[in-house]
């Protein structure tokens, strides 16, 4: 009982995570920016992917713009929680 066209943003989404991840991280390391816009370039970098993904899957522009759009959020998420270690809490006591 699912929805078909979310199971297929959702598994494209999955596999361009990590395209869309080593781009981010190229763009991280050729042009100096500031952090605070990292997950915005991540943003527009998975909606290119995402639409220029059409010859390898059948899916609509709106429904690969979604997928590129999650994998773009999901790729800044991804590498932050790999390799960036953290100590301390949230909250200061």
């Amino acid at each position: 009982m699912g929805n078909a066209a979310l199971d297929s943003v959702l598994a494209f989404a999955s596999v361009l995570a990590v395209f869309v991840m080593a781009l981010v991280q190229l763009v991280k390391n050729s042009v100096n920016l500031p952090k605070t816009i990292i997950p915005a370039v991540g943003l527009v970098i998975g909606l290119l992917v995402g639409a220029l993904a059409y010859p390898f899957t059948e899916m609509e522009l709106v429904l690969r713009l979604w997928a590129g759009g999650l994998a773009g959020l999901s790729a800044t998420g991804l590498f932050e929680l790999a390799f960036n270690k953290r100590s301390g809490t949230t909250k200061d006591e």
